[in-house]
């Protein structure tokens, strides 16, 4: 077993284990029940040579016979009662696990850090974690309802066979062996195809999410063409190893019916000649028949049971791989809570890379005082945004750290950390929900009189009265039903419900017109009032009254200085950034 079914596996049983008892009621039933249905012909055989030898209008016979039919009506209603047993704890056990696993997948993703969603399709996440969850459910039903029940029904019967007639008996378990062997050889092989198909399953998937998120660039860049084209590549792929695992069930399903065909013809030949030799009645046949056909039954199925099985495991372990990665930015022990209480923020000797040779941020210091608005600006790749996502923790610095008031953040809690710092970001992400919670994510506990304030101090009523629904109406996936501007604006009403004491503004003004700007810059000037603030900015008209502005260049300062002090460095960075802006040629 490979070992990330083992884990697999693994992973399952710590959640069922939760409800153990539960699951041993369901077990117990279905063993109980399991032996119920092989009992069932045994008195269905003492009917039969009963019946044959009886005579008609025989009252003895007939209450005998009736007495043998009430017998096996009390062991199919006993069977009955197990079964329903089973079915109603299983359907308390079953949905509790899988919204458990759920649950689990929810935490250990928003576990992970932001570069870890950089790096992989939204889409085929959502989709491993409902793989994942499909399979605990396909895996548990193949292994109780059909696995448990074959393994108990096969051996109950080759248990009576063989006590009744120990030579059909050695035939049945001979073939058993072999047609299971080879079941279980092609179920190896077929496994390798069902591997194939899930990853490219996953692959169409992410593809098709990735062109539904970019719909806008398919149709700005008249490429819905060739996006259609590249879409059919894939799922040709698709269906090209669709097709070889569908013939490849084909030709397992052929093995097993010649096999079933091969017993039949062997058991009933040899009992036809016990027969010839008054050595079995014909109850023995109709005994014989009815175990045959449960075999068959069952075994028939068995082949696509394992098939299944293996599949599901294929899918689930695609998302318990990401459930065994280890998350790259964790709180160290024992935890610590960030406290704030000046609101100092001092970048000491940090240096960062994504993981490649080059550094983005190289022995970076800058030590941003309390209650002071400094400013930073930079060419493109400058590392401005890094430096954000450094202060968050959304990385770990790779040399150097981050202190807030004297207290390292590599060694406060990542919650405790990021509640002390509110963030105006450039892409305003919103969720697909009224605008009332939208604004109140900034704040939870606040009331509604506390948000439509923010709200107002943000400008966002002048937008919000124009809509029907107001504050309740739904801003759609990402926030798309409003446009740039108020998206910033919700973003501002967030960051001043927060009001925490580190504010951070990614070119918070971005994406407003010149009339709207105006009456925000008020605004942010009062949230900005007492906090420590950092501002990374494109537009440098934006930061004219910072503190002081940082300039940076490949991850290092270049200049440090107010407005006016840069402008009168001859040559100077900021001073060419500034002229080259002023002259309407290009921002940065």
């Amino acid at each position: 077993m490979k070992a990330i079914t083992r884990q697999t596996y693994l992973l399952f049983w710590q959640h069922m284990r939760r409800y153990r008892g539960r699951f041993w009621i369901i077990i117990t039933a279905i063993i109980l029940g399991s032996l119920a249905d092989i009992t069932t012909p045994l008195f269905y055989k003492q009917f039969v040579n009963v019946l044959s030898v009886s005579h008609l209008g025989n009252q003895a016979d007939f209450h005998k016979l009736l007495g043998i039919l009430l017998v096996i009506l009390a062991i199919n209603l006993l069977a009955w009662l197990f079964y329903r047993i089973a079915t109603f704890v299983n359907n308390y056990f079953q949905p509790k696990v899988m919204a458990d696993l759920q649950d689990t997948c929810f935490n250990y993703l928003h576990g992970h850090s932001f570069g870890f969603f950089v790096n992989r399709f939204v889409g085929g996440l959502v989709r491993k974690v409902g793989r994942l969850i499909r399979g605990f459910e396909d895996i548990t039903d193949a292994w109780y309802w059909n696995i448990l029940r074959i393994t108990i029904s096969l051996l109950a019967v080759l248990v009576v066979i063989f006590i009744n007639y120990w030579r059909v008996g050695l035939i049945m378990a001979i073939w058993l062996v072999a047609y299971l062997f080879i079941n279980y050889a092609l179920t190896l092989r077929k496994l390798k195809l069902d591997e194939a198909a899930a990853q490219v399953d996953t692959e169409v998937t992410s593809y098709l999410a990735d062109t539904i998120t970019n719909q806008a660039n398919l149709k700005i860049f008249t490429s819905v063409g060739e996006e259609a084209e590249s879409f059919a590549n894939v799922t040709n792929k698709q269906f090209k190893i669709s097709k070889r695992s569908w013939d490849f069930d084909a030709t397992i399903e052929a093995v097993q019916a010649f096999f079933m065909v091969a017993l039949e013809f062997m058991v009933f030949y040899y009992g036809l000649t016990l027969w010839f030799k008054s050595l079995v009645t014909v109850g023995d046949f109709i005994l014989v028949q009815a175990y045959i056909t449960q075999v068959f039954s069952q075994l028939w199925g068995f082949g696509r049971i394992i098939r299944r099985t293996y599949r599901s495991l294929a899918d689930a372990e695609e998302m318990v791989e990401i459930l065994n990665t280890p998350h790259s930015v964790v709180d160290k022990q024992p935890r610590r809570e960030l406290i704030v209480t000046r609101g100092q923020v001092e970048f000491r000797n940090i240096s960062f890379n994504y993981g490649s040779s080059s550094e983005v941020i190289k022995n970076f210091s800058l030590l941003v005082r309390p209650g002071e608005k400094v400013g930073l600006v930079g060419p493109s790749g400058a590392g401005k945004t890094t430096l954000a996502a450094l202060l968050f923790r959304f990385y770990d610095c790779t040399a150097g750290g981050i202190y807030i008031d004297g207290q390292n953040t590599a060694e406060v809690t990542q919650e405790s950390l990021r509640r002390q710092i509110s963030l105006v970001p450039q892409d305003t992400m919103l969720f697909h929900r009224t605008l009332l919670e939208n604004i109140r994510y900034g704040r939870r506990s606040a009331s509604d009189d506390e948000v439509k304030e923010a709200a107002r101090q943000a400008h966002c009523e002048e937008f919000i009265e124009r809509l029907t629904d107001g504050y309740n109406t739904y801003v759609g996936e990402r926030g798309v039903k409003l446009s740039g501007g108020e998206r910033q604006r919700v973003a501002i009403a967030r960051a001043i419900l927060k009001n925490a004491p580190l504010l951070l503004l990614d070119e918070a003004t971005s994406s407003l017109d010149s009339q709207v700007e105006t009456l925000i810059q008020d605004a942010l000037e009062k949230l900005m009032a007492g906090r420590t603030t950092i501002v990374i900015a494109h537009r440098l008209s934006t930061i004219m009254k910072m503190d002081r502005i940082v300039v940076l260049r490949q991850g290092q300062i270049q200049e440090v200085g107010s407005h006016y002090e840069l402008l009168k460095k001859q040559g100077g960075l900021y001073k060419t950034l500034w002229e080259l802006q002023a002259g309407g040629f290009l921002t940065v």
